[in-house]
């Protein structure tokens, strides 16, 4: 386990909100995100520090792991994203820490037309719920969401674990899957993304999981 793929992820997320700094507020959230651009060009970007959701997460003990362009960055890509996406296992016993975690940094739920949901237990065992904080947006799914033929479940069981000096956990996902999820969603950016991960060589540091 290393601290080097938080420290991307802290570089990169400092270079959003540089990027963000003098930029007009535009109205669009993540699920407004162009195909290719992607979400650095939402206000999402604005202010985009995923790591106080983060933290909540793992002092509320929850396992979720991260995907998406967050999980990109930590294997090494270097495009910038505006959000945070996330897989947990949907386990309602697993539903009141993540509760709780969303709650201790304010987060607003919605579900997948916008519509508000309460920040509840029950809002989580939905295949997908919308999220936004004063840090991070995104999405936070389960494996009953639809992933076509991917067996994303054991995906949670592949996850990489950093660690930072302090003692922050963060799971995510596995380079090889996150490339299959890539792909299989299919967008300019995921296909663009996919690409960039599968030039890394496979056994780049930090690329197994770690037991």
């Amino acid at each position: 386990m290393t601290d080097e793929p938080l420290e991307r992820l802290r570089a990169a997320a400092r270079r959003t909100r540089e990027l963000a700094l003098n930029r007009a507020a535009t109205g669009l959230g993540h699920e407004d995100a162009d195909d290719d651009v992607g979400t650095i060009g939402t206000d999402d970007a604005l202010g985009f520090d995923p790591f106080s959701l983060l933290e909540a997460l793992h002092h509320n003990g929850v396992r979720a792991v991260v995907i998406g362009q967050v999980a990109g960055i930590m294997h090494g890509s270097t495009e910038l994203t505006g959000d945070l996406d996330l897989l947990w296992d949907g386990t309602p016993a697993h539903a009141p820490a993540l509760a709780a975690a969303f709650t201790s940094v304010n987060a607003q739920l919605a579900d997948e037309t916008g519509k508000p949901l309460a920040t509840h237990q029950d809002s989580f065992l939905r295949p997908k719920v919308q999220f936004t904080s004063p840090g991070a947006s995104g999405d936070c799914c389960t494996p009953a969401l639809p992933w076509g033929n991917l067996q994303v479940r054991e995906f949670l069981d592949r996850a990489i674990t950093a660690v930072d000096p302090g003692g922050l956990e963060v799971h995510y996902v596995s380079r090889e899957d996150l490339i299959q999820m890539r792909r299989a969603i299919g967008r300019p950016k995921d296909l663009r993304r996919a690409d960039e991960l599968d030039s890394f060589a496979s056994n780049r540091r930090g690329d197994s999981p770690q037991r």
